[in-house]
């Protein structure tokens, strides 16, 4: 359940910015000439704050606008991994209590500050990503969502490690969410997750609103 007032939102979505990786905004319409503002948006599927789906692995032929939307909310366990080291691989020994207090059905979210290296190289050719080991443990544990503050939860300069990753998540039926924000905001091991994507047809993933409401 869902309540209001003492709650602490936080919006974990990186703001689309014309000139970021896969964004340009165009000036469409102008208040002088037309009579009221707008931008034409192009955006790169995988921009941003993102969500995966299958189809983006050939996994299967679930697109982003197929996922039922009862998959984008619920109980989120938070694993921080503040002083994670440049290239981390993230083990089930990473999550400490999580791995044992986690239940089928929640979601992870993995904070470890990536998000402070956004605009550098090392963003994209350092990050920490997600083992083997762990990603089939998230399977076996029926893990719902799985977010992460990099651009993505595998090396995406090594086309082996990417595609095994995000295979072996997407067979489980994992929803993944990429370029996470603000999450050394939240101070709760556990929180409320919402993710809502945007209804792409046939999308093989899509920018997507997220925010955490703690307790």
């Amino acid at each position: 359940m869902i309540k209001t007032g003492k709650n602490k939102i936080i919006d974990l979505t990186r703001v689309i910015a014309h000139g970021d990786s896969g964004v340009e905004l165009e000036t469409a319409k102008t208040i002088g000439v037309d009579g009221w503002n707008a931008k034409t948006l192009h955006l790169y599927s995988h921009s941003g704050t993102h969500m995966d789906a299958p189809i983006h692995f050939e996994v299967n032929e679930q697109t982003i606008d197929n996922i039922v939307v009862n998959r984008f909310l619920g109980k989120a366990w938070v694993v921080d991994l503040s002083n994670v080291q440049p290239g981390h691989l993230i083990t089930i020994s990473d999550l400490g209590e999580v791995a044992n207090k986690l239940n089928e059905g929640e979601s992870l979210l993995i904070k470890t500050g990536w998000n402070a290296f956004f605009g550098t190289s090392k963003f994209r050719d350092e990050l920490p990503r997600i083992s083997k080991d762990l990603a089939l443990w998230c399977g076996k544990k029926k893990v719902n969502m799985l977010g992460v503050e990099p651009p993505s939860v595998a090396d995406v300069n090594n086309i082996n490690e990417v595609t095994e990753i995000h295979q072996i998540l997407m067979k489980n039926d994992i929803i993944i969410i990429e370029g996470l924000v603000n999450l050394e905001q939240i101070k709760s091991s556990t929180v409320t997750l919402i993710a809502l994507p945007l209804k792409v047809k046939n999308g093989d993933g899509a920018p997507a609103r997220v925010i955490a409401i703690e307790d």
